[in-house]
């Protein structure tokens, strides 16, 4: 279990990433997490409550590996079928139950692991005027793991949602969550979604 909401309740000022939630990796896409539907509806009922304030980051490979800079490039060459000139576009939309929600939700892009890689996510939450950061989303081990570094360096009270995030290893995803409970006790708690939703009034002051 997590460690819960150390940091006491959360106000108009947090909002929810969400982290590649794309047909891309759903079942039956080219690069599936296979228990991405278990967590869907924790997904679904942090996104409902703030819709607003919810950012989904979207994964957008290149067109081709050489688009990429040095190990990129290799990663691509072995993941060849991800790439643009080869995926059906239409696999990196949001999943349909996330996409109906986007707008009033905001969509950014990414070409890397964290979701501040892209040039859009962090102005738009400083446009929303965030300081607290509910994460969730997939992969646990991967590009959930990279935002969370990038959300604390930038002083972000973080917290993962850890029955709203998922990993195509459980091996992954156990070790991850472990880490964070053990090296960062003190900027990233890990509480679950229904205690994240008593806790969570978008309208009320931090």
């Amino acid at each position: 279990m997590g460690q819960g909401l150390t940091n006491g309740p959360l106000g108009r000022r947090a909002a929810h990433l969400c982290i590649d939630m794309q047909r891309l990796f759903a079942p039956g896409g080219p690069w599936p997490t296979p228990w991405a539907p278990r967590i869907l509806p924790a997904v679904l009922a942090l996104v409902e409550r703030a819709p607003a304030r919810t950012v989904f980051s979207r994964f957008m490979p290149p067109e081709t590996p050489q688009d990429m800079p040095g190990a990129w490039q290799r990663f691509y060459e072995r993941w060849r079928h991800l790439t643009g000139e080869v995926l059906p576009p239409e696999m990196l939309d949001l999943v349909p139950e996330l996409k109906a929600f986007a707008p009033p939700a905001r969509a950014v892009e990414k070409s890397r692991y964290s979701a501040f890689s892209g040039p859009r996510c962090f102005p738009v939450l400083r446009r929303l005027e965030v300081d607290t950061l509910i994460l969730s989303g997939a992969e646990t081990d991967v590009c959930v793991l990279a935002t969370v570094f990038d959300a604390v360096d930038l002083g972000f009270r973080t917290i993962i949602a850890r029955d709203a995030v998922c990993s195509s290893s459980d091996t992954g995803h156990d070790a991850v969550l472990a880490l964070l409970r053990a090296r960062l006790p003190q900027q990233v708690e890990l509480a679950d979604t229904d205690e994240i939703l008593a806790a969570w009034s978008p309208l009320a002051e931090p």
